[in-house]
């Protein structure tokens, strides 16, 4: 055997044994910060589209009787309000402007 060859031996072995101490450390062998350059082997991420929420029949229905009741509650009030004769007044507080414009009792 030649000296050509048995370089070309060890050089083929020395790899060997690089890439197997790269697999065993868990690195593949780049160094350094940042993000790793694309290679031909990685494809560009494709975007997924989101898919549309649908919201089944019997959902539908639930939330329909739900809010009809809301209503109706509410026009029960605006009648009952209605024939008592009642108006709801809405409370004033007295605000520090209001409060200083008093005049205090004095002794």
């Amino acid at each position: 055997m030649d000296t050509a060859t048995i370089i070309g031996h060890l050089d083929a072995e020395i790899s060997k044994l690089q890439q197997a101490k790269a697999l065993l450390a868990g690195t593949d062998g780049r160094k350094g910060p940042g993000r790793p350059k694309a290679s031909g082997a990685i494809s560009k991420p494709v975007a997924i589209k989101p898919t549309k929420r649908v919201m089944s029949a019997a959902g539908k229905k639930k939330i329909a009787l739900a809010q009809k009741a809301r209503w109706a509650k509410v026009r029960k009030a605006a009648k009952n309000a209605e024939n008592t004769g009642k108006t709801e007044e809405k409370i004033v507080k007295p605000t520090v402007a209001t409060a200083s414009a008093k005049p205090s009792k004095s002794r």
